[in-house]
């Protein structure tokens, strides 16, 4: 009796710890675990848009951690506010036979401030919790349940989200009332979601299953323009007691200046007499605008605030008139409203920033896209942007944190999709001009000038204005070179629409040239060598290049009394693909050699199979640049 007893309570606790799901480690697909360092074992993602103030996400996932590599897969990160209550988690770990080794609830949970370093206020807080396993591989289950007190941001289904992550199944699955008016963007996504409607409801589902791990491929188009993803706006929305109605991106940028700019542009009359005077003697708008952006850059800083109707509505422009300081909404809402103070027309416009090109969906408009805010002012033509963040940067330079990508200007008549300036390959420059004595015993000393423009402006815009010591460590990471030691550097800046900033450096490098039985060895390229790239079989993505730009390097060798000069082998290289060009030439005049080098790496989107040829350009690039040329010595 008690051998039977005994087995009927092994039974029980075997239902217990696994109940309808086996997560044996073993029991994965050996495909679903090449190149993956976590394998999603299976994800149920429910919306239920009950009403527009009421909406609840139920997510259970499980997924299991292969490696180290994949650790941070299991962590739980989960945002809440006073329109956002986490309602319940509870959860699971498994070791690698699927056998329960441990439970959690929300206590278990850190609860932290989301502040992130640098806004001055915040009022959103942030669970997050993360086993502490150490064996592999194991499985984390979690379920938790979230009620939102708005509809304006929904949440997007990406069932797979990296790389290195594998997807055994994943659904998701949306639920609101048959009259309610939705836009759905499905991304990669092949079929149609099931559904079903009721009387009551109406029910979409989307699945996938056994979604592969690969192997990251260098120079690819961002992962989320090509990843697997269903996003879903209503039209009819609530947000923090706000309402408002939406198709497109005019009626979304309409309600935005009505709902969230328009009252906030009061200023006080000593202010607006203030700025009157201030560019009373400037006789065009591009003048009195970079007066008064002068006067904000001089005025105020910037300092994060991410409250207020979920941190989308500025604060009001006599309180940053007052207090000196703003985010990126306010100190433009303050801004457009010292312009409009002389009648200069300006558009608050919602960008997706970032070194990372990455433009708003014309197709699709909604609340998600975009993360900080920049002012355009038409001029008549002469169309100037402007970042009102950044107390250094020039007067109509938007740098390559905005620049080329579809932004949404909020004007009184709508919302209007205008593209930002393009820095282009021709423009981000970078023009070098070096002299280097090189001594009997290798040693090499000298003076360097070079020109930044553009996007190599901004590279380098971090340097400019340190205490020299800074500067000497950040050029360590500019001049990758061993023994060298920056003696003076100086900074000559020109501050307008286009930028250029000219570096003057004295340096010396011990042992640049190498000496072996009579003969020195001296690298050609002492500043400017292209780092290689590795070789991808059977690639699947497209090549992209984020932005181009181009070089050029001459630097003058001064060779000891000892070289013994003669004439040089051919050495000069020419390459011209569609993916940019390279030129190198070397000349000996007595004791003066002379390299040169012209680089050029052009923007674009090119086709998967072209990389074979781009892997080949960017080789023989790096291949060239470590070229080194021998000379004898006297004996």
């Amino acid at each position: 009796m008690r051998i039977i007893l005994c087995f009927f309570c092994f039974i029980f606790f075997y239902s217990a710890a696994f109940g309808q799901d086996n997560y044996d480690a073993d029991l994965i697909p050996s495909n679903l675990k090449n190149r993956a360092n976590a394998t999603i074992r299976s994800e149920e993602t429910i919306i239920d848009m009950r009403s527009p103030d009421n909406v609840m996400l139920s997510v259970k996932k499980a997924i299991t951690v292969l490696n180290k590599n994949g650790e941070d897969n299991a962590r739980l990160v989960l945002f809440y506010d006073k329109n956002t209550s986490i309602k319940s988690i509870k959860g699971e770990v498994y070791n690698a036979s699927g056998i329960l080794t441990k439970k959690f609830t929300q206590s278990n949970f850190s609860d932290e401030s989301a502040a992130d370093g640098f806004s001055l206020f915040v009022d959103s807080r942030v669970k997050h919790y993360l086993p502490s396993e150490n064996i592999y591989p194991y499985t984390i289950v979690y379920n938790y349940e979230i009620r939102y007190k708005q509809n304006l941001i929904i949440r997007d289904w990406v069932p797979q989200n990296d790389d290195d992550i594998s997807v055994e199944k994943s659904t998701y699955t949306f639920i609101c009332k048959p009259v309610d008016e939705l836009r759905i963007k499905a991304q990669n996504f092949t079929g149609k979601p099931d559904e079903l409607i009721t009387e009551k409801q109406k029910t979409l589902t989307w699945k996938v299953e056994n979604l592969f791990a690969v192997k990251p491929e260098p120079f690819s188009p961002a992962r989320d323009t090509y990843q697997t993803t269903i996003k879903i706006a209503a039209k009819n929305f609530t947000y923090y007691n706000h309402n408002g109605s939406y198709t497109n991106w005019p009626e979304l940028g309409k309600w935005i200046y009505d709902d969230l700019l328009k009252t906030r542009k009061t200023l006080a009359p000593s202010t607006i007499e203030m700025i009157k005077d201030l560019v009373k003697d400037e006789k065009t708008d591009k003048d009195k605008a970079r007066k008064i952006y002068q006067y904000l850059q001089n005025k105020t800083r910037y300092i994060s605030v991410q409250i207020g109707i979920g941190g989308f509505q500025p604060v009001s422009a006599a309180e940053v008139d007052r207090l000196g300081y703003g985010d990126c909404k306010a100190l433009v809402n303050y801004m457009q409203s010292l312009l409009d103070v002389v009648g200069i027309e300006s558009y608050y416009c919602v960008v997706e920033a970032g070194k990372q090109k990455v433009s708003f969906d014309p197709t699709y408009a909604s609340m998600v896209q975009g993360n900080h805010i920049i002012l355009c002012m038409p001029l008549k033509g002469d169309t100037t942007w402007l970042e009102c963040t950044n107390q250094k940067i020039p007067f109509g330079f938007l740098s390559t944190f905005t620049d080329d990508r579809i932004v949404l200007a909020c004007t009184p008549d709508g919302g209007k999709l205008l593209r930002t300036p393009k820095l282009t390959t021709s423009n981000n420059l970078q023009i070098r001009n070096a002299e280097l004595t090189i001594t009997s015993n290798g040693d090499a000393a000298g003076k360097i000038k070079t020109v930044f423009y553009g996007s190599q402006y901004d590279n380098n815009e971090n340097i400019f204005d340190k205490p020299f010591g800074e500067q000497q460590k950040l050029l360590l990471n500019v001049y990758d070179i061993d023994n060298v030691n920056f003696k003076a550097v100086n900074y000559i800046l020109k501050k307008d629409i286009n930028p250029e900033a000219i570096e003057s450096i004295d340096l010396n490098i011990r042992n640049y040239a190498a000496l072996n039985n009579n003969r020195i060895f001296i690298k050609t390229n002492a500043f400017n060598t292209q780092t290689s790239i590795s070789e991808i079989k059977n690639r699947t993505q497209p090549v992209y290049i984020n932005r181009g730009f181009t070089d050029e390097d001459t630097i003058v060798y001064n060779l000891p009394d000892e070289v013994v000069t003669s004439m040089l082998p051919e050495l000069d290289k020419k390459y011209k693909t569609d993916f940019g060009e390279y030129n190198t030439k070397i000349s000996l005049n007595g004791k003066k050699l002379t390299y040169y080098r012209k680089f050029v790496m052009n923007d674009g989107t090119f086709p998967a199979s072209s990389y074979v040829d781009f892997y080949k350009f960017i080789t023989e690039v790096n291949s060239s640049d470590g070229l080194k040329i021998i000379l004898n010595l006297k004996k």
